[in-house]
């Protein structure tokens, strides 16, 4: 199995990829989980092959209760990716790019989460399940925009009890790559810097579990 020889990486997709993403975060629904009326979400399971993405059937989601103390062993269904996503270059550029740093084939699945965060009546959590890790050999944090919000840095820790050695703003475009199994992660929360208006952080995750 292929281990990462980083603690975590900053990597970056084209201006025309996120412009090309953006758009799709507007059509994402509500789920009827703990977190589904202000964490919009669709979810599909992909593989990358050279030129394109293979969209794989769908299967439920479900995380152990010792990974994800916040809904484990909630078993979750969401609605597909759009075709739309699936189909676009920027999508495309986002899968190679995980899959090549992480050296996986052709075959291997890739979990994929488009998120929209959106900002409550004051603090909204980025992470309910806090200090955390995925479960996963290899994971990644896309950030695609941000619009009226303050807050929601990504927060790396090399022990979960430890303070974080890493907090970043993630611009548009940014990639964060995470050994799953050397660091745990978090977000800080948001609250809009407008009160009066909706706020929104939009992001895909991005999860491997080698064969």
């Amino acid at each position: 199995m292929y281990h990462p020889d980083y603690l975590m990486q900053l990597c970056h997709i084209s201006d025309h990829a996120v412009r090309e993403l953006e758009p799709t975060f507007d059509h994402l629904p509500t789920t009827p989980y703990a977190d589904g009326q202000y964490r919009l979400r669709r979810y599909s399971i992909v593989q990358c092959h050279e030129g394109a993405v293979r969209h794989m059937p769908q299967h439920t989601f479900v995380q152990s209760k010792t990974i994800n103390q916040h809904q484990g062993g909630v078993v979750r269904q969401f609605e597909d990716l759009s075709t739309h996503v699936l189909h676009s270059e920027g999508f495309f550029e986002l899968c190679r790019l995980f899959k090549d740093n992480n050296e996986l084939d052709d075959e291997q699945d890739i979990e994929i989460h488009q998120m929209r965060v959106i900002t409550l009546n004051d603090i909204t959590p980025v992470s309910p399940e806090g200090v955390h890790q995925d479960g996963f050999d290899h994971i990644a944090i896309a950030a695609i925009h941000r619009q009226n919000v303050q807050g929601g840095e990504i927060l790396v820790y090399k022990d979960k009890a430890q303070q974080p050695f890493f907090s970043l703003a993630m611009n548009d475009g940014d990639v964060a790559l995470l050994d799953d199994h050397a660091v745990w992660h978090n977000a800080n929360p948001i609250r809009p810097i407008n009160p009066a208006l909706v706020g929104h952080v939009d992001l895909f995750v991005l999860t491997a579990r080698e064969h």
